[in-house]
């Protein structure tokens, strides 16, 4: 498979999850954790592994390094390592983004959180560390509207 297919599969299959993940949050228990499961567990894992498989393909065949600003631009011209790069993305964000849906699902008024969680889940999927910084805040205020604990006890 070329870079450019392997984008598109795993592009497809990182959306897939976070439609998954986003619906996890409002459907029945016994259908948010299969969903749940799969969004944000089986197609994190294929990612990880689509990661490793593209990172040891092309790893020394590129050049460049990660020690200089300069050095990763030029490493990221080679496509297989920007695919490398680009799915590192797409695996954390989504593992992000399945955390903040873990923690809404299990905060004491967690009904209004779920609402809360959406839009910051969307933030992580464009902004990635924006979106966690907008969660972290959401639930702290949350938090502070009668929960008696906030993200991280």
């Amino acid at each position: 498979m070329t870079p450019d297919q392997l984008f598109q599969i795993a592009s497809q299959s990182a959306m897939t999850g976070w439609v998954l993940i986003g619906a996890g949050l409002f459907l029945p228990a016994r259908w948010a954790t299969r969903v749940l499961f799969f969004g944000g567990r089986v197609i994190p894992l294929g990612l990880c592994l689509a990661y490793a498989v593209a990172i040891f393909s092309w790893w020394g065949s590129a050049p460049g390094g990660f020690g200089s600003l300069d050095a990763v631009a030029q490493l990221f011209t080679h496509k297989g390592m920007l695919l490398a790069g680009w799915i590192h993305y797409l695996a954390f964000d989504l593992l992000l983004g399945r955390w903040q849906v873990d923690q809404s699902l299990t905060k004491p008024s967690h009904r209004s959180l779920r609402w809360l969680t959406l839009p910051c889940l969307f933030a992580t999927l464009m902004f990635g560390p924006a979106g966690l910084l907008l969660f972290l805040v959401v639930a702290k205020v949350a938090a502070g509207r009668g929960q008696p604990q906030g993200v991280f006890p």
